[in-house]
């Protein structure tokens, strides 16, 4: 396993669309291993093949139990409501931005075998879903916030709020960036 470079903003690669995975070899497990070195390491809340480099549709989401899900090909088959949150990405490392996400999300995916499998997740893991199979598309969350900000304007933001306790950066699972 190896930690690999992320990329961040302005790299063209997090522009792209990634192509499906078709093989389901060493070389995947490898993939997957680092991506999840990275993103331990990162200490993020979820990290795409394309934030390292790799244009394939492979991606590791952070779970609520602390567990790491591998995502192999995903795609979103349902979801509903909306929920406002604040994101971060380890590509675009200081920033945040206030983003509309569904509350519910199903998706179904393969695992690093290619057997299918299908997931539904609530809150910050259906933000997180949404957050990954965006980067496999070549989308990041800056299209759909308002207005960036740094960790300080949100930190005055929150205190202001008296959300001090929410800030994301502060949740239980500490600094977490997907």
């Amino acid at each position: 396993m190896a930690i690999r470079t992320i990329l961040t903003q302005d790299d063209p690669a997090l522009n792209k669309v990634c192509h499906p995975v078709t093989r389901f070899d060493d070389k995947l497990a490898d993939l997957l291993d680092d991506l999840k070195e990275t993103l331990t390491q990162a200490n993020g809340m979820g990290l795409a093949a394309p934030q390292v480099g790799i244009l394939r549709r492979a991606a590791i989401v952070l779970l609520e139990d602390e567990s790491m899900l591998e995502m192999v090909n995903p795609e979103i088959l349902d979801q509903r409501g909306e929920q406002p949150g604040w994101e971060g990405c380890l590509s675009l490392p200081g920033m945040w931005g206030n983003v509309m996400r569904p509350d519910w999300v199903k998706i179904r995916a393969q695992d690093r075998n290619g057997q299918w499998f299908e997931m539904e997740g609530t809150d910050m893991t259906a933000r997180c879903f949404c957050h990954e199979i965006s980067h496999l598309d070549g989308h990041m969350y800056t299209e759909l916030t308002e207005r960036l900000y740094t960790a300080e304007e949100l930190d005055e933001i929150l205190a202001q709020e008296g959300e001090q306790a929410n800030h994301p950066k502060r949740e239980r699972r500490g600094r977490r960036r997907r």
